[in-house]
């Protein structure tokens, strides 16, 4: 919405005391969720191809191949999300290596897909825009630079287009507007709850 300069208004919850009337139009209980008029959509992508359907201009590829092929690097994110989630959430030091291997091998397939569809000199996966692909990834490379700042791994210097592409990202103000003002404590606070090793580096409020 934001990359579409669409006027919206947020409604933010605790997703560890979900209201009744979120569960009530949210089915398996997660954020996002559109209401349009009196119609709740959920999940990210489908909320995201909707808007990219009635705002113009599109931001997904008029050409049918190239579109297929973004949607299938979006529908990568939760495979990819769980493989950068064993280096934020990992328990102890000791387990380090084996989850920097893990997602060492989603960064790699996601350098590859960068070398095949954006062009040279660009900053994000498909042009000088934001496309859809951008904004489904844009909140995880979030959460891992914050991570990352801290356990300074170095896993992103492998891949230098996808460490390109995540520096883009991350200066860009649709992504660092997209998130509440408290969002750093919130993100401080689920390491520690979740006992994540990198949680010692962060302060609990």
């Amino acid at each position: 919405m934001r990359a579409k300069s669409v006027e919206f208004d947020v409604t933010y919850i605790n997703l560890r005391e979900k209201p009744d009337w979120f569960l009530a139009i949210s089915p398996h209980g997660k954020v996002p969720v559109m209401k349009v008029g009196d119609v709740a959509l959920f999940e990210s992508n489908a909320i995201a191809e909707f808007l990219d359907e009635v705002v113009q201009p599109r931001i997904h590829p008029e050409d049918p191949i190239k579109r297929a092929q973004h949607r299938a690097w979006t529908d990568y994110v939760p495979t990819f999300s769980g493989l950068l989630g064993k280096v934020t959430y990992c328990k102890q030091n000791s387990d380090l290596p084996d989850a920097i291997e893990a997602a060492s091998a989603g960064l790699a397939r996601l350098e590859g897909a960068l070398t095949r569809h954006q062009p040279p000199d660009l900053p994000y996966f498909s042009g000088d825009k934001l496309c859809l692909v951008d904004a489904a990834y844009a909140p995880f490379f979030q959460r891992f630079q914050m991570v990352e700042d801290k356990l300074k791994t170095g896993v992103l210097s492998q891949f230098p287009r996808v460490e390109a592409w995540v520096a883009a990202l991350l200066a860009t103000p649709e992504v660092t507007g997209s998130v509440h003002e408290s969002f750093a404590t919130e993100y401080s606070n689920n390491l520690h709850r979740r006992g994540a090793y990198a949680a010692q580096f962060f302060e609990a409020a």
